[in-house]
């Protein structure tokens, strides 16, 4: 138990009793928030935002054309493709040697492109 002084403490345990039991049941039923987690998840890093950016519209791109785009070398995408996909929200195509990305579905290019036309931090 960690060390936690008593003025630390909330005094109150529940002030609005109908508010919370209405919001801990709704929260506590939604599967949504485990997509919303590995969505966000996706967009926590400059890099991987940039690669998701890339692959909207129905983009595919080949890990050569994201290094290009994002001017780094082809290993530091290809470990954010790894990430991408182990978040199951990208999907790949083989083509010979060549490994084509795209989005699993268009719900992240929704989120994304709504934060990048309403931020204004």
């Amino acid at each position: 138990m960690t060390n936690v002084k008593s003025d630390d403490l909330c005094q109150v345990r529940c002030f609005n009793h109908e508010v919370v039991a209405e919001v801990r049941a709704d929260l506590l039923m939604t599967d949504s928030l485990e997509e919303a987690e590995i969505i966000f998840t996706a967009l926590a890093d400059k890099s991987r935002l940039k690669i998701l950016y890339a692959l909207q519209d129905g983009k595919e791109l080949c890990v050569c054309d994201l290094a290009a785009i994002l001017g780094v070398p082809i290993a530091a995408v290809s470990h954010h493709l790894r990430k991408l996909r182990d978040l199951k929200i990208l999907k790949h195509r083989n083509d010979g040697k060549l490994a084509y990305y795209s989005l699993r579905n268009q719900l992240v290019s929704d989120v994304l492109r709504y934060v990048l036309k309403n931020s204004r931090v």
